[in-house]
């Protein structure tokens, strides 16, 4: 069977209701399916892609066209809404890496392969093949693989800002170089210099792996980006494609949704999405606006309310007047924001560029000392111990360790918050969430269960819950309203199966009415029930006062004339979110609650659970203004959320956490996932940043010391003392050393207890 879905509404067959996005692309049953389905999506509109380019880690390079940043050399990103494609820079460097990975590990198994017992690669190759075979192989690795690098290590000197390419450049030409000039010209180097029995040493392996990692690194980062440009995607889809334009002669025509002006009179019908933000001249319905306020609870319109750009509608059908377009809606708003907050946020890689911009000329400083000092003073052959000794203060300053030292961290570290459901895109995040003093929380979903539930029945006199409870489950089994779905669904837990109803009329705005069992009922606000002349008791109406103050939605029941009660309906506190709470404030988090929900509502909620400040009836600028206010303040924010309406907060934050059980939107502009929708993952990820952290602070200290201790010593201060010269080979055994302490104490961080 195919079913083919060109918008948001909803599908029937043979009996059974489907649902779809925007996209096509199968979104929930409605009703239990018996068969699978095969989907064909329609054609996904065109996304626009930015015409100008800035550099993530420097904002404020901006370029119309792609390139290099002049600063870091970082590829830059195109601004604005990405193309729903592949970025040709993780394209490259994916492509790269596959080729490098194999050439390297046979560069590896050669060089090594006499270290393994047994094994003899230089006699069953000969010295000539031995050398050429790795020179050949690591070739490619370096200059077809690694080009990029190298172009951006010789920009970097051109524009006299030394960084992480610089180091890279260097190291890798430094040990290819003068392992090519042993192979070419063996007799130049001196014999005190030759491995045991005469044979040159050879660094291939070291240039092949340095690449071969820093490739890797390259294609982790940019994946994490990438993710970043398709919350950006996710948002546009929210707007459909097409909308529905009323002529001066009163017919209906669908036209792109970029062909509406201001002022255009549009239709909108059951189960569609509304097109732009506008005012309703006529009809009548129920609006699903979740994904601007984060409430599950649809929102009456009627002649003159505003609707929103990409909100749901309902059963009813409404004529709509264009009052925002384009880049007006508060959809495009929304996006721009999020893109936005994503190009300011500054990657952790800044640290080693900053560390670079002294260290670079450092060891270039202490090369050229090196080879003056070996040249002027040193023993018969002296150039040839110049050279040498400039070649091992560069390769033994080699920046292996130093560009291992974050990556490994954090992919172990990753690693571990995910087996806890604790999902973390970056490195950056790790280290922002480190210094977090105050926490930004949405409600629903959040801190609640995000769907209503049935909270209590209070029953006036002469009446009891099950009748209460079975008569209004019964009536609303005919709505299609989130309310009485809860109230259904309350009432076949309690093992109370609804009754067949006569008469069902929904009063929107007010209730619904009908008989059931031969009696009449009625289910709503006060306004139904006055309109039925049906008056309330007094301790009823006092319930309802008490229930409202604590953030409940109450339904008042009247039968046959008489009032009956009330139901009472919440969204109900998550169980873990008290502990939760408890514990940020432990580790001393200040904790703000951030809603649409009213604030009534929201100061029940927050009074609850000990939340220490509440802003109720926000909209999702006012969020992202909140966030930038605190920051501003010099706080470092964490912002919590699971709806759209979230994401441009979730994204100018400092670290945007979102749970695993809300929109794709919120979680592609977060930085951090809940799997579990458990706010305890937040302390959990709070403590793992502090670990991880304090080992690349640990792994940096390695690398920094052996580069500290190895390249005077490459330099031959030794010398005069000892008469012993460091070895080009010993000054990579020095580098690989360094880079094997910086991966055993990554590793320790899988077993520690968060």
């Amino acid at each position: 069977m195919t079913v083919t879905a060109p918008d948001a509404r909803a599908h029937e067959y043979d009996g059974t209701t489907f649902r779809f996005c925007s996209t096509g692309c199968f979104e929930e049953f409605v009703r239990d399916p018996k068969r699978w389905i095969e989907l064909e999506p329609p054609e996904r509109k065109p996304v626009p892609r930015g015409t100008r380019y800035t550099c993530p880690m420097h904002p404020e390079i901006v370029r119309d066209e792609p390139g290099d940043c002049p600063i870091c050399g970082m590829a830059l990103e195109a601004m604005g809404a990405p193309a729903d494609a592949e970025d040709g820079e993780l394209t490259r460097m994916r492509r790269a890496f596959r080729i490098a990975v194999p050439l390297t590990a046979a560069v590896l198994a050669i060089a090594m392969g006499d270290m393994v017992p047994g094994i003899h690669v230089r006699a069953w190759l000969g010295d000539a093949a031995f050398g050429w075979a790795q020179a050949l192989l690591s070739a490619p690795v370096l200059f077809y693989c690694g080009w990029p690098f190298l172009v951006r290590a010789w920009r970097s000197i051109g524009n006299r800002r030394a960084n992480m390419w610089t180091l890279i450049g260097l190291g890798t030409l430094a040990a290819y170089g003068v392992s090519l000039f042993a192979l070419l010209a063996p007799s130049a180097l001196p014999h005190a210099f030759r491995e045991h029995g005469g044979a040159v040493p050879l660094y291939f392996e070291a240039a092949a792996v340095i690449i071969t990692l820093v490739l890797l690194g390259q294609v982790l980062e940019l994946r994490a980006r990438g993710r970043t440009s398709a919350a950006l995607r996710s948002l546009l889809d929210l707007a459909p494609p097409t909308a529905r334009r009323i002529t001066d002669d009163g017919d209906d025509e669908e036209v792109p949704l970029d062909s509406i002006r201001r002022g255009d009179r549009l239709r909108v019908r059951p189960g569609e999405k509304i097109p732009v933000d506008g005012t309703v001249e006529s009809g009548r319905s129920s609006v699903d606006e979740s994904m601007i306020t984060g409430e599950p609870i649809p929102q009456d319109k009627t002649d003159g309310d505003t609707v929103t750009g990409g909100t749901v509608n309902g059963t009813g059908a409404f004529v709509m007047s264009a009052d925002a377009v384009g880049d007006e809606t508060l959809l495009a708003r929304i996006v721009d924001l999020v893109a936005h907050a994503q190009r300011s946020r500054a990657p952790i890689q800044a640290l080693a560029d900053r560390v670079s911009s002294w260290f670079v000329p450092a060891v270039l400083i202490i090369a050229g000392l090196a080879f003056a000092a070996w040249a002027w003073l040193g023993p018969s052959p002296a150039l040839a111990h110049a050279v040498l000794a400039a070649i091992s203060v560069l390769v033994v300053a080699c920046p292996c360790a130093l560009g291992l030292a974050t990556p490994m961290s954090v992919m172990v570290g990753v690693g571990r918050g995910a087996n806890e459901g604790v999902l973390i895109r970056d490195a950056e995040s790790l280290e922002r969430f480190e210094r977090v003093d105050v926490l930004l929380c949405d409600k629903t979903g959040t801190l609640t269960e995000g769907r209503p539930a049935l909270e209590a029945i209070e029953p006036a006199d002469g009446f009891d819950e099950s009748t209460i409870l079975e008569t209004v489950a019964s009536l609303e089994a005919a709505s299609e309203h989130p309310l009485a779905q809860a109230i259904v669904e309350g009432a076949r837990e309690r093992g109370i199966e609804p009754a067949s109803v006569e008469g069902f009329e929904s009063h929107t705005g007010r209730g619904v009415v009908g008989r059931v069992d031969g009696r009449d009922v009625l289910v709503g606000n006060a306004r139904l029930l006055d309109e039925a002349d049906v008056s309330i008791e007094k301790p009823t109406e006092q319930a309802v006062a008490r229930r409202q103050s604590a953030g409940e939605t109450v339904m008042l029941v009247a039968i046959d004339g008489r009032s009956a009660g009330l139901i009472a309906v919440a969204d109900p506190v998550k169980p873990s979110t008290a502990d939760a709470v408890r514990a940020l404030h432990d580790a001393g988090i200040r904790i703000v609650m951030l809603t649409g929900d009213n604030a009534r509502t929201a100061s029940a909620v927050a009074a609850r659970l000990g939340i220490d400040e509440v802003h109720a009836d926000a909209l999702p600028e006012d969020k992202h203004a909140f966030v930038e206010r605190e920051q501003a303040a010099g706080r470092v924010v964490a912002m919590a959320g699971d709806g759209v309406n979230d994401a441009p907060a979730l994204a100018r934050a400092d670290v945007g956490i979102a749970m695993g059980t809300g929109t794709d939107v919120a979680m592609e502009s977060a930085s951090v996932t809940l799997v579990r929708g458990d706010l305890r993952g937040i302390a959990k990820a709070q403590r793992l940043s502090r670990l991880t952290m304090r080992n690349i602070r640990q792994n940096l200290w390695f690398a920094f010391i052996y580069n500290a201790a190895g390249v005077p010593v490459a330099a031959g201060v030794l010398y005069p003392l000892t008469g012993w010269l460091l070895s080009p080979m010993f000054a990579a055994a020095a580098m690989s050393l360094s880079s094997v302490s910086v991966i055993a104490n990554a590793l320790r961080l899988r077993h520690t207890d968060l």
